[in-house]
């Protein structure tokens, strides 16, 4: 972690110079360095003291003397943190340019920012526009205007307002585009992907739910986009196999296409499969797929190396057969919420020679199917049994002994396994770095020891819903590669075991404590001080959390998302989480009782990063929700039961705050708030969602809700 301070050191000196060193070597140097930066190197710039300068010599500011090249080996080792080149470009003239041309990428929160953003950054070659909530034709013609030669990636994927027309302006102007999102666009249609096709050096371009999108729109696409590599249509509805057809004939370069929910037929497929590159192919929930119609395809495809065919429900194990006999190469399939995992259509993995993935989530699995896939594959890198119905101890310890190379297992809410299961995967996959085993609720708290003591080389674990302990704790502190815990709704663990992980895992940067309630104040404090890179920690429901938690927290400086619903804090600890912890960006204080409009002034003096909050329940007024006019950043926010609020201080903060893309309110409120307030609010591009919940006051005791959330999965 380099900054700009120990990058540049002044060394005063007794005869009247200063010595300026740049120290251009680092230890963990940015993983994407611009394309200029050469070898690290030490400069040295001498000049006069002002002592020196005042006797007579009229020298240039120190930093004028240093090459760009030196400044943007500087700018490549800054964090990347923002504000750390914010502060560089504040030191003088020289370094303010040179952070103005060595900036390549750009997310401005609102498209009204884009003119100065634009003239103060012309050398941007990604511009990602997701997080404004309009943009307008004329900005995307100011685009193409300011960055024709140096854009190569634009992303609209969660943006409103624009048409063809803008669409067109970038195409035809930045020759040098590569990638177009344009995901969630459902209002552009054929002459939108017309001005697409106009840009002829396309590689990678996202369709995902631009449902007026037809087949002639996709045939323009199609023949002026002939470079095209990663094409994804997920649900486009108006596309069928004509227009994928004609994909597959013109667009010979591509390597991924994604045709989820698209409504085709195995007709396309032969012409799909003859794609000499094609390496990732996603058929999920393409219901006009039947077994008759795969087992009529003929073409084989060499190259492709991942399937996804989650979904298909009229396609069984003799349909997949075929299909994977044409496809020798596959590296990895997801079958999640497919048919019956028998002996059969493992069978028929015992070609697939380089077969390493395997995902069956929500599947009915059999022990002979799952023997039978133990066999037929030679050595599995990841498995997912997630919510499968049928894993037993005896099919599940089989493929763990088999395959002891395995990174990743996830057998969430498998209820029929035991501790058999969990011995078994201990002894045999000691390498495990991923492990999921949510509501495994026949696991003892003995059998979740063998977890820390025997896989060492864990980084995410999710024991959320089980009978962990203390002792569990202990032995998972063993892990020392930890990076994700998950142990919501344990509630036998305490702040006991929670000091051992703080003392274990001080790499930890994810904890979940979900409703697990014996957890309080020393617990928190322990994890905050031996877990400093901690960025996500949820607390909700701990109701024994108080301020003192909070405190602790705000010297965890890289925290970004802090869920403490239900605990007993109040302004003061949130002001001292908003004045330590700058990177907050999500804020869940719902039914936090205590926290009133102090505690929002602080946030929005301090919290200038916050993307979205909930304040259901709080007792704020419409002062405090009026502060956070001031946070820019501010996307989404959830008002709920906020009995201090009212419908003038509600229409003042939407209107108030111009970059909001998702508000969800009481339905009371909704014929209260004048009409044109609502409309021009969602002309900007915001999202209203009315809800009728009724107030409730009490929270429900852990045993209880713990006990009706089991009875809902029966």
């Amino acid at each position: 972690m380099v900054k700009s301070r120990d990058l540049c050191r002044g060394i005063d000196r007794s005869d009247g110079f200063a010595t300026l060193t740049l120290d251009l070597f680092s230890g963990s140097p940015n993983p994407n360095p611009c394309s200029y930066s050469r070898s690290a190197k030490r400069v040295r710039v001498s000049c006069a003291s002002p002592a020196a300068a005042a006797a007579g010599e009229n020298r240039s500011n120190l930093f004028d003397s240093l090459s760009e090249e030196v400044l943007f080996l500087i700018l490549d080792r800054l964090e990347s943190d923002p504000l750390d080149k914010k502060s560089f470009s504040l030191v003088c003239r020289s370094f303010y340019a040179a952070e103005s041309r060595h900036r390549r990428a750009l997310t401005p929160l609102r498209s009204g920012l884009l003119p100065a953003a634009l003239a103060r950054y012309p050398s941007v070659s990604r511009l990602d526009l997701s997080l404004c909530p309009s943009v307008t034709d004329a900005a995307l013609a100011s685009v193409g205007g300011a960055l024709r030669s140096s854009l190569r990636s634009i992303n609209l994927s969660r943006s409103r307002g624009f048409s063809y027309a803008g669409i067109e302006s970038i195409a035809v102007n930045c020759a040098a585009l590569v990638e177009i999102n344009l995901s969630n666009a459902t209002d552009l249609s054929d002459a939108a992907a017309a001005a697409i096709g106009r840009a002829r050096n396309l590689e990678k371009l996202w369709l995902a739910r631009c449902k007026m999108v037809t087949d002639m729109g996709i045939g323009c696409i199609a023949v002026g986009c002939q470079k095209l590599r990663l094409l994804c249509l997920k649900w486009c509805l108006g596309i069928s196999d004509l227009g994928v057809g004609l994909v597959a004939v013109k667009c010979k370069r591509l390597r991924s296409l994604d045709l989820s929910f698209v409504p085709i037929t195995e007709k396309c497929l032969p012409a799909v499969l003859r794609l000499p590159h094609l390496e990732d192919l996603a058929l999920v929930g393409c219901l006009s797929i039947d077994d008759e119609g795969l087992m009529s395809v003929k073409q084989e495809s060499k190259s492709l190396q991942v399937l996804d065919m989650s979904n298909c429900q009229h396609v069984n194990h003799t349909g997949f057969s075929s299909l994977l006999s044409k496809t020798p190469g596959l590296r990895q399939i997801s079958l999640a919420y497919y048919c019956k995992v028998t002996h059969s259509l493992a069978s028929s993995l015992q070609k697939l020679y380089n077969l390493q993935s395997i995902k069956l989530d929500g599947c009915e699995v059999t022990t002979s199917g799952l023997k039978t896939m133990a066999n037929s594959c030679r050595s599995l890198g990841e498995l997912s049994l997630s919510k499968c119905s049928g894993v037993t101890d005896e099919g599940l310890s089989f493929i763990v002994t088999k395959h002891k190379g395995l990174g990743k297992l996830d057998v969430t809410c498998c209820r029929n396994i035991t501790d058999l299961s969990l011995a078994s995967i201990t002894s045999s996959c000691t390498s495990l770095a991923n492990l999921s085993m949510e509501s495994c609720i026949l696991v003892s708290r003995e059998g979740f020891r063998l977890i820390g003591q025997r896989c060492h080389l864990l980084e995410e674990l999710d024991l959320t819903d089980n009978d962990l302990d203390d002792e569990g704790l202990r032995a998972i502190s063993g892990c020392h590669n930890l990076c994700v815990l998950k142990i919501g709704i344990c509630l036998k663990i305490s702040d006991e075991g929670l000091i051992h992980v703080a003392k274990g895992c001080p790499n930890l940067q994810e904890l979940d404590l979900y409703r697990s309630v014996g957890i309080t104040d020393i617990g928190v404090m322990a994890i905050a001080r031996g877990c400093p890179l901690l960025q996500i920690i949820n607390l909700s429901y701990c109701t024994e959390v108080t301020d003192h938690s909070l405190r602790s927290l705000s010297k965890c400086s890289n925290l970004n998302t802090l869920e403490i619903r239900g605990c007993q804090v109040s302004s003061s600890g949130l002001a001292i989480i908003a004045v330590g912890c700058r990177k907050l960006t999500k804020l869940d204080i719902k039914k936090c009782y205590y926290v009133d409009d102090a505690g929002m002034l602080l946030l929005a003096r301090f919290s200038q990063n916050l993307r979205q909050i909930n304040l259901s329940y709080c007792s704020v007024t419409d002062v405090g929700l009026l502060a956070l006019a001031s946070v820019s950043c501010l996307q989404n926010m959830t008002i709920l039961h906020s009995g201090g609020l009212t419908s003038n201080g509600l229409a003042a903060i939407l209107v108030a705050c111009g970059g909001l893309t998702k508000v969800k309110l009481h339905s009371s409120f909704k014929p209260l708030i004048p009409k044109p307030i609502l409309e021009h609010v969602e002309a900007r591009g915001c999202v209203f969602q009315w809800r009728d919940k009724p107030f409730q006051v009490e929270l429900e005791p852990s045993e209880v809700w713990k006990q009706q959330s089991q009875e809902m999965h029966v």
